[in-house]
């Protein structure tokens, strides 16, 4: 399969874009004067992951797959510690992006050795 599923191209444009507005975003904080710059460059570097794999979704690598779902297992566990609601609404994502990458057309399109 060489044409690019539409769910890995929703997932993918999911990933870059939360990675680039979370970058935009908390990069406005180093100019703060209490932050706390390890805790910074935590988030910063999470979001920069976000958008690599993003990327490599794009670039069939199917590695890329199980590193969109430990990056959402991670937020799963950050939105536990911030309130239920999160917590849910992260599961909620997990649990679709998921089933997104695992489908039969998602993993057809990973498989690069028959199809090249």
């Amino acid at each position: 399969m060489k044409k690019l599923p539409i769910p890995i191209l929703v997932v993918s444009i999911l990933f870059i874009l939360a990675g680039s507005i979370g970058f935009t975003y908390h990069v406005k904080e180093f100019y703060q004067p209490d932050v706390q710059v390890s805790q910074l460059l935590w988030v910063l570097f999470l979001r920069i992951l976000a958008i690599v794999c993003g990327s490599f979704l794009l670039l069939r690598m199917s590695q890329a797959r199980w590193l969109a779902i430990a990056w959402l297992v991670y937020h799963v566990y950050i939105g536990a510690l911030n309130s239920t609601s999160q917590m849910i609404a992260h599961i909620i994502v997990l649990v679709i992006v998921t089933i997104l990458l695992f489908l039969p057309i998602s993993t057809a399109f990973f498989q690069k050795k028959n199809n090249q």
